[in-house]
C-alpha cells in the first residue's frame, strides 16, 4: 500500500476508535440516580421544611447540595397507587392501580425497565408495597407488603425469603450499601432504589432512640381539635380521628392486658392484633431495651388514666404518636447520612441525582388527625428534597406545582433517554437546572379507595399554587374550594362564596380541560367504583369501616350521585 493510502486508511481507522470511545464515554458519563423514599414521611417532619417537630440534618444535606421542593404533592395520596404513579409516570385511572386492593397490572412498562434496557445497574432494597418480583431490577430485596419493623422479612431475586435479624431501616441500608460496595460494577451509571418502610403505621423506633423519645413533649397543632365545621360532610365522617380511631395497643403501646384492666375498648379488630405482631416479634434482647422505657410510659398511664378527660386522652395520644413516629425518622436520617457518607468518600456524588421523597404527605394531628387520603396539605403535599452536583444550585427552592407523577420523565430526561409517549408528567430538569420552560400552573388529583380504611370519601381535584377545588362523590355530590393563600389551615369551603364566583368558574373550566388532558372522566370513575363494590361483596368485607351504618345504607343502594 503506497503512503497516501495508508495514511487515510490510518484516519479511518483512528475515527472509528473515535467513534466507539465517545459512546463509551457517553454512556459512563450519564448520571446515576439514588432514588430515595420513606412511606408516609411527613414534609412537616424534615427539618428542611420546618424544625418545630424534629431535627434532620442528614436529609437536609441533600436540600442544602440542591433543591427543596415547597409545592410537591402526589396524584392520589395512598401507598400502593403513589408507588405506581412513579414507577409508570401515569395517573393511577391510567396504570390501574387505583387503591391498595386490586393488583398491579404487570403489563405496565415501568420507568426502571427502561433504565435497564438502556445498559443502566438497577438495583431496589426495601419497601416496594406491592408484587413479589419487580421488573426492571438486576438485584432487590424487598419486604412483603408492609414489612415489619424488627427481625423483618425479605423477598429477595437470588436467595428466596429471607429473615433478618435487626431494625429494618439499619437493614435496608446495610443491603443498599453492600450493592454500592460489592456488586454494582464500577465504570456502568446505575439507578439504586433505596425505601424505607419508616415511618408507616405501627412506628417502632430502633432500641437506641426509645429512651429518648419516649421523654419528649411536642408541639401540639392548632387544630388538633378542629370540629370540621367549615368543611362538608367528607371531613366529618372520616374515620382518622387520633382519640376514636387510633389503636390503643397497636399505635399506642398500651399492651392488650393493660387494655383490659383498663377497660379500654379496641377500636378495630386489629387493635390488640397489632401490638402483638409488631412487639412481639422482637428477640429477648430486643424486648428488653423497649421495655425498659415503654413500661415506665405504661406505669404512668395507668395511674392518670381513671381520671383524665376526653381532652387529656386526646393530648396524651398526641404525644404518644408522635413520640414513636419521629422516633422512627430519627433512624431513617441516621441512616440517609451512611449512604450519603458513602457516596462522597467513593468519589459518587460528582455526577449522581439524589432524590428524597415520600410516597404522601401524613397527618401530624392536624385537624385532630392521622393518616393521609385527603386533599388537604398535610396528606396531599410530599416532601421532595433533590440534589445533582454543578447542575443544581445548592440551596435553591421551587414552589412550583410539582408531582410524583414527574419522576419518571425527569430521571429519564436527565439521562438522555426518549421517555414513552403516554408517559403524562413532565421533566423536573427546567426547574432543576434553569435551562429550559415550565408551563404548569395547576396539578390534578383523584382518590378512590372508598368505603375503606379510615372512611375518607372519593374525590378529585384541581390545585393551583393559590387554590383547590374538590368535588366528593359517590354517597356524596359535594364541592369544596380552598383558598390556599388567606386559609393556609384549609378550615373553610368558600365554595358558592359570592366573592369567589369568577375564581369558582375559572377552575371548574381548568378542571374540565384537566380530566380531559389526563384521560379521567365519569365513565371511568364508575367502573372502577363497580369493581371495588363488587369486590367488597363478594369479600363479605367492609374493608375496615367502623360506621357500619353509613356502609350497610351505602351497599343497599349502589347508585353512585353525579361525577
Amino acid at each position: 500500500m503506497n503512503k497516501p493510502l495508508l495514511f487515510v486508511a490510518s484516519l479511518l481507522v483512528a475515527g472509528l476508535f473515535s467513534c466507539q470511545k465517545s459512546e463509551e464515554e457517553e454512556i459512563s458519563s450519564r448520571p446515576n440516580i439514588v432514588f430515595i423514599m420513606s412511606d408516609d414521611h411527613a414534609y412537616q417532619a424534615i427539618s428542611a421544611y420546618s424544625d418545630k417537630l424534629i431535627e434532620t440534618p442528614n436529609i437536609d444535606r441533600i436540600a442544602k447540595m440542591g433543591m427543596l421542593f415547597t409545592n410537591a404533592s402526589v396524584t392520589n395520596s395512598i401507598c400502593a397507587p403513589s408507588r405506581a404513579t412513579i414507577l409508570t409516570g401515569k395517573h393511577s385511572h391510567i396504570n390501574g392501580k387505583v387503591d391498595n386492593h386490586f393488583p398491579f397490572d404487570t403489563t405496565n412498562v415501568t420507568f426502571p425497565q427502561i433504565f435497564q434496557d438502556a445498559g443502566y445497574q438497577t438495583a431496589m432494597f426495601g419497601k416496594l408495597h406491592f408484587g413479589n418480583s419487580p421488573k426492571g431490577f438486576d438485584q432487590f430485596k424487598i419486604l412483603p407488603g408492609q414489612g415489619k419493623y424488627y427481625n423483618p422479612d425479605f423477598i429477595t431475586k437470588d436467595e428466596g425469603n429471607i429473615q433478618v435479624e435487626g431494625y429494618v431501616t439499619d437493614i435496608i441500608t446495610d443491603m443498599t450499601l453492600n450493592w454500592l460496595e460489592n456488586e454494582r460494577k464500577k465504570e456502568d451509571p446505575f439507578l439504586l432504589f433505596y425505601l424505607h418502610k419508616a415511618p408507616h403505621r405501627e412506628w417502632l423506633p430502633a432500641g437506641r432512640h426509645v429512651a429518648e423519645f419516649t421523654q419528649r413533649t411536642f408541639p401540639e397543632p392548632p387544630t388538633l381539635f378542629d370540629d370540621y365545621s367549615g368543611r362538608g360532610r367528607a371531613a366529618h365522617e372520616a374515620e382518622m380521628n387520633l382519640l376514636k380511631d387510633m389503636h390503643w395497643g397497636g399505635d399506642s403501646k398500651i399492651p392488650p392486658a393493660v387494655m383490659d384492666e383498663l377497660g379500654i375498648e379496641p377500636t378495630s379488630g386489629w387493635d390488640k392484633a397489632a401490638f402483638e405482631g409488631e412487639v412481639g416479634r422482637m428477640n429477648p434482647e430486643q424486648r428488653a431495651v423497649w421495655d425498659e422505657s415503654y413500661n415506665k410510659m405504661i406505669e404512668e398511664f395507668k395511674k392518670a388514666y381513671p381520671n383524665m378527660t376526653e381532652e387529656d386522652k386526646m393530648k396524651w395520644r398526641y404525644q404518644r404518636y408522635m413520640q414513636d413516629y419521629l422516633g422512627t425518622i430519627k433512624a431513617v436520617d441516621e441512616n440517609v447520612g451512611r449512604v450519603l457518607d458513602y457516596l462522597e468518600a467513593n468519589d459518587l456524588m460528582e455526577n449522581t441525582i439524589i432524590v428524597y421523597t415520600s410516597d404522601q404527605g401524613f397527618y401530624l394531628g392536624e385537624h385532630g388527625w392521622f393518616d393521609k387520603r385527603f386533599i388537604y396539605d398535610e396528606s396531599f403535599k410530599t416532601p421532595l428534597l433533590v440534589a445533582w452536583p454543578g447542575k443544581v444550585a445548592a440551596g435553591s427552592k421551587s414552589d412550583e406545582m410539582v408531582q410524583n407523577l414527574d419522576f419518571a420523565q425527569t430521571f429519564l430526561a436527565a439521562a438522555g433517554i426518549d421517555a414513552p409517549s403516554d408517559m403524562q408528567g413532565e421533566s423536573l430538569l427546567p426547574l432543576l437546572t434553569g435551562e429550559g420552560e415550565w408551563t404548569r400552573d395547576a396539578v390534578y388529583y383523584h382518590y378512590y379507595e372508598y368505603p375503606s380504611v379510615h372512611m375518607v370519601k372519593r374525590h378529585y381535584a384541581i390545585v393551583t399554587k393559590e387554590y383547590k377545588l374538590v368535588h366528593y362523590y359517590f354517597d356524596a355530590d359535594e364541592w369544596e374550594l380552598i383558598d390556599r393563600i388567606n386559609d393556609p389551615m384549609e378550615l373553610k369551603n368558600v365554595y358558592d362564596d359570592p366573592a369567589y364566583a369568577e375564581i369558582q368558574a375559572e377552575l371548574h373550566q381548568k378542571l374540565d380541560g384537566l380530566r380531559e388532558k389526563y384521560g379521567d372522566n365519569s365513565q371511568i370513575s364508575q367502573q372502577y367504583l363497580n369493581e371495588y363494590l363488587d369486590y367488597l361483596q363478594e369479600n363479605n368485607s367492609y374493608a375496615g369501616g367502623k360506621n357500619t351504618e353509613l356502609l350497610d345504607k351505602i351497599f343497599d343502594g349502589r347508585t353512585p350521585s353525579n361525577q
